[in-house]
């Protein structure tokens, strides 16, 4: 693949990393659930940006299989119609693997702005799918999580990609 002038090669992303980081992200969302404001609407889904990360860096290793099994995972732990999650979720991943090799052209505080509409969607169709469940509108506060998961989208690229980053080489000689 051509890289982008002044883009920093990567070391290959260890799998355990990669999993680790969506299981903590996983356990940060059930305990953002359980915290002090409980399931308020306005709060980021940290769950959401790490698949949506992986899914952009890593399609091969993380998919719309996995993003259904964690989905599957967080409805059960939320106790919402069984699928809802499941469903966003996969959306979710599917998109951000639909443009991954799009948005990796793109400085990271571009790619937040790219992968806001994924949220917005993401969010949308769990609203849409509570709401034809029989629940109730949360607020118009939940616009905000959207907004928050593309604000804290290069705070999570800069913490994900920290392992993949090489020591700079000071050999002239070699380009790579």
């Amino acid at each position: 693949m051509i890289m982008r002038q002044g883009q920093q090669l990567l070391l290959p992303a260890n799998p355990l990393f990669i999993w680790g980081s969506l299981l903590i992200a996983l356990l940060l969302n059930m305990f953002q659930n359980m915290g002090l404001w409980g399931r308020a609407a306005w709060t980021p889904d940290a769950l959401a940006l790490v698949l949506v990360f992986w899914s952009v860096h890593q399609p091969q290793r993380v998919g719309i299989g996995t993003a259904f099994l964690f989905g599957i995972a967080m409805d059960v732990h939320t106790s919402a119609l069984l699928g809802q999650h499941a469903l966003a979720y996969t959306v979710l991943s599917f998109l951000a693997i639909a443009i991954h090799r799009r948005l990796l052209w793109f400085s990271v505080p571009s790619q937040a702005i790219q992968v806001f509409p994924l949220f917005l969607v993401a969010h949308s169709l769990e609203l849409l799918i509570r709401l034809i469940g029989g629940g109730v509108f949360p607020s118009f506060w939940m616009i905000a999580a959207p907004v928050i998961e593309a604000v804290l989208w290069p705070l999570v690229s800069v913490v994900l990609l920290l392992p993949q980053t090489r020591a700079p080489d000071p050999d002239a000689n070699r380009p790579l």
